[in-house]
């Protein structure tokens, strides 16, 4: 993806599999990556991986979000 947009953000990573493989089935490229959103809600405890942000090319923001939608 030559520039990357954040199309939506899910609670760990199998959701943003789960997201991912459904945008792929729709033709869509996309990856996933840990988001800092929430920083600092588990202070001292272990996290399991925490949000991802799912990122889409911004040529594909709109048929994505579409998809999602649907």
């Amino acid at each position: 993806m030559a520039d990357p947009v954040r199309v939506t953000i899910v609670p760990n990573e199998v959701a943003a599999d789960v997201v991912c493989t459904f945008l792929r089935a729709e033709g869509i490229r996309c990856g996933h990556r840990v988001t800092n959103m929430g920083a600092g809600s588990w202070d001292g405890v272990p996290n399991v991986g925490g949000a991802r942000e799912v990122l889409v090319d911004s040529a594909d923001f709109v048929a994505a979000r579409e998809a999602l939608a649907s």
